[in-house]
């Protein structure tokens, strides 16, 4: 945005249209994460051969760039410069090298080695992780610019990660239902995997070149860039340094900042042992499975439409920890019931109509926790520029960003120690070999549930840190307002 020109108002309530656009953006970043969590560990480990700490090594490797990417691309955003805004120029150039960089994930070449699996997997995961960075942390960033109002934000997130999770339900689709179905060899076909991941490569750039396209006519409405800026790299660095110990200043940030840490170590270790489970602990279908991420959705919309009846009624804090600890009891109970022989058999409707219900209700948890903690990161930003006198959606949003990724790479670098400690069968595929002991797989169900399971509790603790609630936050807008009136007056 030319520094000339002063931006309008942003409106308080926005229309369904631009809720779309703006919610597409979301698609990339889900179909980008979960397939690389759910798929990768058991790609690279069960089907090319790669032991699981070496796998879990390479994919957590590329949190040493994310420590930089995340919160330079932030800070760098938040202060950016132009005619076309602080967000859009990022989110634009990063889109389709994302893409490409993804679908690089699955095909790593047929001559490749171990030491070559894990130099492609290392390079590919830096490369796509960072590439998304420069696309999310501006899309999150732009969410909280495009309203004030304490409510509409979370209509704003609830849409954003609906769509999410539509990406989602097409990853499910097309994975269990087409290239990894029963029928078409299952999670063990070798083949499969590349043109699944080109596949998802494409929407993904589709998704993220729609949501610019789609938000490009809010720029003259959004805030414009402080008037400080930086000349070189050194400079760059130490204003982000700075912005960061700012933002860390606030109690009820390094709450939320405490536990998205905690609670993505457990996430980071569920997700990359899943399809073992559903695999082996389970003995699901390509049809189960597909049902199980299919009924997910349905949750999530039933936790979209309870949490803005619950936001009318409650603070947002108080709805994030029950939305955890429901969560966390959906994904426990079914293991114990299973370590216990307490759950049906598998093979049988009985089994897989429990993990239905089960999923379906951790759906609505989980997207109630979800919504309630991204509206919660936007009241903060309102809180730091009454506090700094500056907007700082970017470093709020990029912090939490690194913080969530480091623990979920964290978790995959468990995840993957974990199968090597209790001695899982690396290649299997190779070796035409699926069977695993039992103990082994008893194994693998301690560490999923009552193990991973108590890093919610201690995530729960975290997040009381955080004390806005509907009336501070009423009293810091009001206050906001009284500054810029003030402000355009002089």
């Amino acid at each position: 945005m030319d520094d000339d020109v002063s931006p309008e108002q942003a409106p308080c309530r926005i229309d369904a249209r631009l809720r779309v656009a703006y919610g597409l953006g979301q698609v990339a970043e889900s179909i980008k994460t979960y397939s690389f969590s759910l798929f990768i560990l058991f790609y690279y480990n069960s089907i090319l051969g790669l032991a699981g700490s070496a796998t879990g090594f390479a994919i957590g490797i590329a949190l040493l760039f994310d420590a930089v990417s995340d919160p330079l691309v932030g800070s760098v955003s938040d202060n950016w410069k132009s005619r076309w805004g602080r967000r859009h120029p990022f989110m634009l150039v990063s889109a389709v090298p994302l893409g490409l960089c993804f679908a690089g994930l699955f095909a790593p070449p047929a001559t490749f080695g171990p030491t070559g699996q894990l130099v492609w997997l290392t390079v590919f995961a830096i490369a796509t992780r960072t590439a998304m960075t420069v696309f999310h942390v501006p899309h999150q960033a732009l969410g909280a610019e495009l309203t004030t109002d304490y409510a509409e934000r979370t209509r704003i997130v609830a849409f954003r990660l609906g769509f999410g999770y539509l990406g989602v339900f097409v990853m499910a689709g097309l994975g269990f239902g087409y290239f990894l179905a029963d029928a078409r060899g299952g999670r063990m076909n070798a083949e499969a995997y590349a043109p699944f991941g080109l596949t998802l490569a494409a929407l993904m750039i589709a998704a993220g070149l729609v949501s610019v396209w789609g938000t490009w006519r809010t720029i003259p409405t959004l805030p414009p860039a402080a008037t400080r800026t930086a000349s070189n790299v050194v400079a760059v660095f130490g204003r982000m340094l700075e912005e960061g110990r700012e933002a860390l200043r606030n109690r009820s940030f390094r709450g939320l900042a405490g536990g998205t840490l905690l609670m993505f170590v457990m996430v980071g270790t569920e997700s990359a042992l899943s399809l073992y489970m559903y695999e082996f602990f389970w003995g699901l279908t390509s049809g189960e499975m597909l049902a199980l991420m299919l009924i997910y959705p349905v949750g999530l919309v039933m936790g979209s439409v309870l949490t803005r009846r619950l936001h009318e009624r409650w603070d947002k804090g108080p709805t994030l920890l029950v939305g955890i600890a429901g969560y966390s009891a959906c994904q426990l109970f079914p293991v114990f019931g299973r370590l216990f022989d307490s759950m049906p058999a598998n093979g049988t409707s009985e089994l897989i109509a429990v993990l239905l219900a089960f999923r379906l209700v951790q759906g609505a948890f989980v997207q109630q926790a979800l919504v309630s903690f991204a509206s919660m990161l936007a009241d903060i930003a309102d809180q730091h520029e009454l506090d700094s006198g500056r907007r700082a959606e970017g470093i709020f949003f990029s912090l939490v960003s690194f913080a969530g990724k480091a623990a979920s790479g964290a978790g995959s670098f468990v995840a993957g120690v974990t199968l090597d400690v209790i001695q899982w069968p690396a290649g299997a595929a190779q070796a035409g070999a699926i069977e695993v002991p039992a103990e082994t797989i008893r194994s693998l169900g301690i560490v999923y549930g009552p193990v991973v399971a108590a890093f919610a509790v201690a995530a729960m603790f975290s997040y009381r840190l955080y004390d806005l609630n509907r009336e501070r936050h009423r009293e810091i807008l009001r206050a906001l307002e009284s500054r810029r009136q003030e402000s355009a007056s002089t």
